[in-house]
């Protein structure tokens, strides 16, 4: 697995450690959104290299509960777990969490999303201060998904006066308004202006769904072409079923989703499908890439890297297989 590193100066989150660790390591891994399938493929994968490492793993699903999530924290740290990586639910939890991994001298890591030491906001966080982080570029992310929604509208010869772009997902996060911010502009310098409706949703299909299908029903101009993007791939599954819903064809739509791991289901089944491509993400690649991170600090006082990132690639219905998407 490809992995690249950036070196940037960073906050641990938690205190240092005096020296190599000897004995059983332990680490406790709270996820937010466990039922969704890349958090699911992420659990997976961080359990497999826990287990090649011998490394005692607890893996805690805290849904977008806040308080759940620090409860979690505080109980983990008071089991004594070494580590503790967190897929956060709200980066407003940030300073919350690195005090408590500051208190009871436990290393602290973020994964997929960022966290800030002293600020609820991640992206107006000095870097000394942004939590180390194990995940994907949101830019790079945005950007590969708008190049690719160019593409596919340019391809098809569509104007921009009958064309509407939907951009959905949660934009109280500043991942998910990094990568739509991203994917606008790589999709204007590409294709150049469409009119794009910013709908904000919870990041899940049926959220997606309802305020997609309120959104779209209420434009004016009756535009005959929809282009589709979202934070991850359940906005853009909820948007295709709203549009679909209103009577929109499947040719009519071009849906470029972000992870894969929904869009394959389409296409594996073989059906028009108007999710043309989507970016691949591998939460398995995540989960095992934080979990070496965290062994690496405990074990050997290996210093955390600012962001460790996983490889993604652009895949569709001709080249999901090859590109070693696993649909379950």
């Amino acid at each position: 697995m490809l992995v690249a590193i950036v070196t940037l100066g960073s906050c641990t989150g938690g205190s240092p450690q005096a020296g190599p660790r000897s004995g059983r390591i332990s680490i406790a891994y709270l996820q937010k959104q466990g039922d969704q399938q890349y958090f699911q493929d992420e659990a997976a994968g961080a359990r497999a290299r826990a287990s090649e490492l011998g490394v005692d793993l607890e893996v805690v699903d805290v849904g977008t509960d806040a308080g759940r999530t620090l409860d979690a924290a505080r109980a983990a740290a008071a089991r004594g777990v070494s580590g503790l990586i967190v897929t956060v639910p709200d980066p407003v939890l940030g300073p919350q969490l690195v005090e408590i991994a500051h208190k009871s001298r436990v290393e602290l890591l973020a994964s997929d999303d960022q966290m800030c030491a002293d600020l609820p906001d991640p992206s107006v966080c000095a870097h000394q201060k942004l939590v180390p982080r194990v995940g994907f570029s949101g830019a790079a992310m945005g950007e590969a998904v708008g190049r690719r929604a160019a593409e596919e509208y340019l391809k098809a010869g569509w104007q921009p006066e009958q064309t509407r772009i939907v951009a959905a997902g949660r934009t109280d996060l500043s991942v998910c308004r990094e990568r739509m911010d991203a994917a606008k502009l790589a999709f204007l310098q590409e294709a150049g202006q469409v009119r794009t409706l910013d709908i904000a949703t919870d990041n899940t299909p049926e959220g997606a769904r309802k305020v997609v299908a309120s959104a779209t029903a209420a434009e004016a101009g009756s535009p005959r072409h929809w282009v589709v993007w979202g934070c991850n791939d359940e906005n853009v599954q909820g948007a295709l079923a709203a549009l679909r819903a209103a009577g929109v064809a499947e040719p009519n739509v071009i849906g470029v989703g972000l992870g894969a791991y929904l869009a394959c289901k389409g296409w594996e089944s073989g059906a028009p499908f108007a999710m043309r491509a989507a970016l691949a993400i591998k939460g398995r690649d995540v989960g095992a890439l934080a979990v070496q991170t965290m062994y690496e600090r405990l074990r050997d006082s290996k210093p955390f890297p600012a962001e460790a990132l996983a490889p993604t690639v652009m895949a569709d219905p001709a080249t999901w297989r090859t590109a070693g998407i696993t649909c379950t």
